[in-house]
């Protein structure tokens, strides 16, 4: 990964996108992009467990898993099944809701 520097100069971002991840499509930046998706899944995750003041020991007993295996999804390292993903929801006590985009 490249270091950029703040140089407060205005940037079209889809190019800086492009030379640091490749071109949409690219095997490159669809493996960035699934990074991203995963780090960011793993953050949502982490604040809605915190918000709930349980820790990751708690909530992995509570769905069968392991303190470590909470931390790695967590931390974006390892994206959980679609189950497990339900079962960690449940145990906080919140739901999934899917809405349309907006057009």
């Amino acid at each position: 990964m490249k270091e950029h520097v703040n140089d407060n100069k205005i940037r079209d971002y889809d190019i800086v996108l492009d030379t640091e991840f490749g071109t949409p499509g690219s095997k490159e930046r669809i493996k960035a992009e699934e990074e991203a998706y995963a780090f960011y899944s793993g953050q949502i995750l982490k604040d809605a467990r915190v918000g709930e003041s349980v820790t990751q020991n708690e909530l992995a007993s509570r769905i069968g898993s392991t303190k470590s295996y909470i931390s790695k999804i967590e931390n974006g390292v390892m994206v959980p099944s679609v189950g497990t993903f339900y079962r960690i929801i449940n145990a906080l006590g919140l739901q999934v809701e899917i809405t349309r985009a907006r057009k």
